[in-house]
C-alpha cells in the first residue's frame, strides 16, 4: 500500500519541499511523519502545497548567488572540529551534523542548516574527512573537516 504525502522539508532521494509523493505506508508512518518532514496530502492542503511553492520560488532567486558564494568559501577553507579521543585516535561518539554546522560558523563561514550536511558515513576518528553540503537545488559543496583530538 502506498500513502500521498506532501513534504514539508527537502528529503535526500525522494524530493523537495511541497512536493506530493507517494511512499509506502511503514515509511509514511514510521519516519516522514513522525520527523515532521511531511504531513499527510488532502484536498484542502493543496493551498499548502502553493504557498510553499510560492516561498521557495522567492528565496530561490538570491540564495543561487548566495549558494555559490557559501559553495566558494566551503571549497577554499577546511573546518577543524575538535573531540574527545582516545589514544588511539578513535572518537567517544561521533561528529555530528550540528557540529560541523556550527564550526563553519565560528571559522567565518556561511550559516548553513545542519540538515543539509550529507555525511557517506559517520565520523567516528581524528584526521581529515570529507562530507557534502547541498546548499540548494542546483549546489552541492564539499565540505573537508580535520577532526582533532580535544585536550
Amino acid at each position: 500500500m502506498t500513502t500521498k504525502l506532501i513534504l514539508t522539508h527537502d528529503v535526500t532521494n525522494l524530493g523537495t519541499a511541497g512536493e506530493v509523493v507517494e511512499v509506502k505506508d511503514g515509511y509514511a508512518r514510521n519516519y516522514l511523519v513522525p520527523r515532521k518532514l511531511a504531513t499527510p496530502w488532502t484536498k484542502g492542503a493543496q493551498r499548502q502545497i502553493d504557498q510553499m511553492a510560492e516561498a521557495r520560488r522567492k528565496r530561490a532567486i538570491d540564495s543561487l548567488e548566495q549558494a555559490q558564494e557559501a559553495r566558494a568559501w566551503l571549497s577554499g577553507n577546511v573546518v577543524t572540529v575538535s573531540a574527545v579521543a582516545g589514544e588511539n585516535g578513535r572518537l567517544f561518539g561521533a561528529v555530528s551534523t550540528a557540529q560541523l554546522a556550527d564550526a563553519v560558523k565560528e571559522a567565518g563561514g556561511p550559516a548553513i542548516d545542519r540538515r543539509k550536511i550529507e555525511l557517506t558515513r559517520p565520523i567516528k576518528s581524528t584526521g581529515r574527512h570529507s562530507a557534502s553540503v547541498r546548499l540548494h537545488t542546483d549546489v552541492v559543496a564539499p565540505l573537508e573537516v580535520n577532526v582533532v583530538a580535544a585536550r
